[in-house]
């Protein structure tokens, strides 16, 4: 297993920024409001145990907010899924909240006791059995549908690992990333997805096959600009927005981002990296004990 790189140093006297930092960071994916507190990490007893890779990949704040915009892109290019967003969800008014509890759902199906993971994943299965609809060409669709979990699964996990390993673990190992793969593949089960990938070669291959099924319109436009512009409660604003948003689009595909009609950072994409890097770590630092 390849190590990480290097940490930040400590910095003398830093403890009160830490834990400010630390709160600014928790404040974002939980609500107080409606008494969220951050999940805690349990050890018996769950899906994930200690030592999988799901629970390292998982952990890296910035590497997974960035996956899973680059996620959220991907998927809006399937129809279906696009429609079970445009007809069904208030993205518009609430795509900061509607992230947030994408990014809780992770966080407790990935560290949370196994009996809160498996009632998270069943609340979630409920919901999907109420999405149901009409594409514009007449074609119905619900979002309980196999194939359709599948290309969320798909991205998903593309995604996610892709963000750990430019931001957290560029050596990762062939073989750990497709444990990465076997891991999940028990979770994409669960929630329905059919078929799921088991090996990171397995995922490109299928991503691959279903390409013909994507396509952009207005209102894969609409809801990719809402994703890109949404307002952001992270320390630094719409400076560090801006940063994860273009990391997100430059870890898309090059012919996904064609689709939606985005611009990489050509030239600028290694500073891109290197900030949004310097981001995460200043994060994982705040939350190091």
């Amino acid at each position: 297993m390849s190590s990480p790189l290097p940490r930040l140093p400590e910095i003398p006297g830093s403890r009160f920024l830490k834990q400010r930092l630390a709160r600014r960071i928790s404040d974002v994916f939980n609500d107080r409001s409606r008494g969220e507190k951050p999940v805690v990490r349990q050890t018996t007893d769950v899906l994930f145990p200690p030592g999988s890779v799901v629970r390292r990949v998982h952990a890296d704040v910035v590497s997974m907010t960035v996956g899973g915009m680059t996620a959220l892109l991907m998927q809006m290019l399937h129809p279906a899924v696009l429609a079970g967003v445009w007809d069904h969800s208030n993205f518009r008014e609430d795509m900061a909240g509607r992230l947030r509890r994408t990014a809780r759902f992770i966080a407790v199906t990935t560290y949370g006791h196994r009996e809160d993971a498996l009632a998270a994943i069943a609340r979630v299965r409920a919901i999907h059995e109420r999405v149901t609809g009409v594409l514009p060409d007449g074609t119905p669709y619900r979002a309980n549908d196999p194939a359709l979990l599948a290309w969320v699964h798909l991205t998903e996990t593309r995604s996610f690992l892709a963000g750990w390993r430019r931001f957290g673990e560029p050596g990762m190992s062939r073989e750990d990333r497709d444990r990465y793969f076997l891991e999940m593949a028990q979770f994409g089960r669960r929630l329905g997805a059919d078929p799921v990938p088991y090996s990171e070669r397995e995922a490109l291959r299928q991503i691959d096959a279903r390409r013909p099924e994507l396509r952009s319109d207005a209102r894969s436009r609409e809801v990719c600009r809402f994703l890109l512009e949404s307002t952001t409660t992270f320390p630094g604003g719409a400076v560090i927005q801006r940063l994860l948003t273009q990391a997100a689009i430059d870890m898309l595909p090059d012919w996904a981002r064609e689709m939606h009609g985005l611009s990489s950072s050509g030239p600028g994409a290694p500073l891109v990296g290197a900030a949004t890097f310097g981001a995460a770590e200043a994060v994982r630092w705040a939350f190091r004990s």
